[in-house]
């Protein structure tokens, strides 16, 4: 440990729920091990970031920054014209707050509050939630201290003198799931769950509602149906299922993600890395559709990881029709045992100490 003193934390990343809420398990952990820790976010202006900051209780303060990968070049311009801000900004904030340790969880948020931090001489850790290291961390690993590391595979990116194995972290509202007997909610119909609500899954809401709606089929009747579908698809989704008279739980999101969990006897989702670390600690089986325009492919690179394992199917989008969905969804849902299987196969495939092993590296790291 880093004597008694408290230690200062100083947390940065953002942009999407896949990077925030592993930054916000890995904060929990600190104030178990630590209580006394300070902990400061740094990250995007972002109004669902702030909000779920607030909503657990963190301080959080934002910089100037903007994505350079897969920008159209007055957007790169923009974004590279503003680093000089962002890292002068990050800079202040740093001298202000005087952290003992910078933790960088990824996205562009990252790049210039960790490199200002290394400049300012305070440990860095970096967290990669992927398995294809996005663009801020692949230069970050060059210069931080070190590099904890959720699925095997991604090592090879980064100097192996620094990565650490560690998984990608839960929050304490999901791990409390485990060893509980809740039925509270819970449907006599099987129930599938289907998260729609991240970038870019409009096609994911489409395909679900329309494996729904074949008249060949009669999943609505046989099935209890959580839907989380994102801002833009809520009104569209809901209309339709209501025409169809269809009974299904329908979202933009879901705030307690736990309460949900708990339910799901089988999910559909593209194969964010959070989103695949939550349901393998508590062996829900999946159904996978990898958003194609993610950086460099990795969500399918994720996604591999779970299938090979036995704990979740794959399908490419440009490969899948409602047709098609519907039957995976029948032949997995009403097969008890495969289920079972696959289940079991996930959770041997999870982290949930993740959070706890990158606390100790960057105690380890202060040291």
């Amino acid at each position: 440990m880093a004597g008694k003193k408290p230690i200062r934390l100083l947390l940065t990343g953002g942009g999407t729920g896949g990077h925030l809420f592993p930054a916000i398990a890995t904060a929990q952990e600190f104030r178990r091990i630590r209580p006394d820790t300070e902990i400061l976010f740094v990250g995007t202006r972002r109004k669902m970031d702030t909000a779920t900051l607030t909503q657990y209780g963190f301080n959080s303060e934002s910089i100037v920054s903007y994505g350079v990968k897969g920008k159209k070049p007055a957007q790169l311009i923009k974004a590279v014209a503003t680093l000089p801000l962002s890292y002068v900004q990050a800079v202040r904030i740093i001298k202000k707050f005087c952290p003992d340790i910078i933790l960088g969880v990824g996205g562009y948020v990252t790049g210039p509050v960790v490199a200002a931090g290394k400049s300012c001489g305070i440990p860095t850790v970096i967290h990669e939630q992927n398995s294809i290291p996005g663009l801020a961390n692949r230069k970050l690993g060059k210069i931080v201290d070190r590099i904890c590391l959720s699925l095997p595979g991604s090592e090879k990116y980064f100097s192996s003198g620094k990565t650490v194995h560690t998984g990608n972290p839960i929050r304490e509202n999901i791990l409390d799931l485990l060893g509980k007997n809740n039925t509270e909610g819970i449907s006599e119909k099987p129930t599938l769950l289907v998260l729609g609500g991240s970038q870019g899954a409009q096609m994911v809401n489409k395909l679900v509602m329309e494996a729904f709606l074949l008249e060949d089929q009669e999943l609505s009747s046989k099935i209890h149906l959580i839907h989380q579908t994102g801002m833009e698809d809520a009104a569209k989704v809901l209309e339709a299922y209501a025409r169809a008279g269809i009974k299904a739980e329908v979202q933009p999101f879901f705030k307690e993600m736990d309460k949900v969990y708990a339910k799901a006897d089988l999910l559909v989702s593209r194969a964010g890395a959070t989103t695949l670390s939550e349901i393998a600690v508590l062996g829900i089986p999946a159904i996978l559709i990898p958003y194609p325009y993610a950086a460099d492919d990795h969500q399918t690179k994720n996604g591999e990881y779970y299938v090979q394992g036995g704990g979740a199917l794959l399908y490419q989008e440009k490969d899948l029709s409602a047709t098609i969905l519907a039957q995976c969804i029948e032949d997995l849902i009403f097969t008890p045992e495969l289920l079972m299987k696959m289940g079991t196969a996930m959770k041997k495939l999870s982290f949930p100490d993740a959070a706890a092993k990158i606390v100790d590296c960057c105690l380890e790291t202060i040291n």
